[in-house]
């Protein structure tokens, strides 16, 4: 029987692999899990190389995900986003110690992930962001390592010309997350328009279980800016609580209005050039916030 201890050296890469491949928090888990599993009934020394036994695992099972969770995002109603990874405290174990926070699992590139095929994209995060070799890669999706190369040179490609530029630093994210909470606590519309870009995009994504939740995008600042105010009116503002917190790796908000019993988690995305929002996206599907502390908001 394989070793718990040597598997639990390779947990944090398998849960960050799996949940870039899944957009999934609960998908990663579970194939973690069945990670686990396979690994505990390996028998002792069959594997030479753990850490490429255990990625090629994890990823054929988000992998053979994919094929059943993209039929299932075709009868979703309304926009679909990636379930978000929030950090609730430094404490280790928590969701931003599991994952490595990079570009690659920001809200926005995981959305354009979405767009992949399962290949392709298994394909790009494998080679591109964790340097798996093209023949590891053929055993995850069934590819000879040629075709491998082109599914992960034409994912490339696509992200390229379809992720957001690189975001601005850290900072001037926050600082642009903060003027976005003060314009829509204070009911500022011109404080609003502002911080946001005129061609901004404005997505929520509710799975149809929140009454008022726009079904379809919401484009252009002066439009977002009014959206996002009416939202505000809807809450009782003497029970939500908005606090500002990681999300997927870069500045966000959490929200709670208990009165009503509405949570969401909001992402931003800024543009690297006038630091602007460009992109907020909203995870408001309570099914996608089950893993959420909400509690400490």
């Amino acid at each position: 029987m394989a070793e718990l201890t040597e598997f639990e050296t390779h947990r944090r890469r398998l849960w960050a692999v799996a949940y870039r491949i899944t957009g999934s928090v609960a998908d990663a888990d579970d194939a973690v899990q069945e990670t686990w599993l396979r690994w505990q009934a390996l028998p002792e020394g069959e594997a030479t190389d753990p850490r490429a036994y255990l990625t090629t695992v994890v990823s054929r099972i988000c992998y053979d995900q994919l094929g059943s969770a993209r039929s299932r995002r075709e009868t979703y109603v309304g926009p679909w986003l990636p379930e978000p990874v929030v950090a609730q405290s430094p404490a280790p174990g928590s969701p931003e110690d599991r994952v490595t926070l990079d570009e690659s699992v920001g809200m926005a590139m995981l959305t354009v992930l979405e767009r992949l095929t399962p290949a392709e994209r298994t394909a790009f995060i494998l080679h591109d962001v964790f340097a798996v070799p093209f023949p590891e890669i053929a055993e995850v999706v069934g590819r000879t390592p040629d075709s491998v190369r082109q599914l992960a040179s034409r994912a490339r490609r696509r992200v390229r010309d379809q992720a957001p530029r690189r975001s601005v630093d850290r900072g001037e994210h926050r600082r642009a997350v903060d003027a976005f909470l003060a314009a829509v606590m204070g009911g500022d519309f011109d404080g609003l328009l502002e911080i946001l870009d005129p061609q901004v995009v404005y997505r929520a994504d509710s799975g149809g279980k929140v009454k008022g939740a726009a079904r379809l995008p919401v484009i252009g600042g002066e439009k977002v800016a009014r959206f996002a105010l009416r939202l505000m009116r809807g809450f009782d503002r003497r029970t939500m609580s908005m606090t500002v917190r990681d999300v997927n790796g870069a500045p966000g908000l959490l929200f709670r209005d208990p009165a009503g019993g509405l949570a969401g988690v909001f992402a931003f995305t800024l543009d690297g050039d006038d630091g602007r929002i460009v992109g907020i996206d909203v995870v408001l599907n309570p099914d996608k916030l089950g893993h959420l502390d909400l509690d400490t908001v």
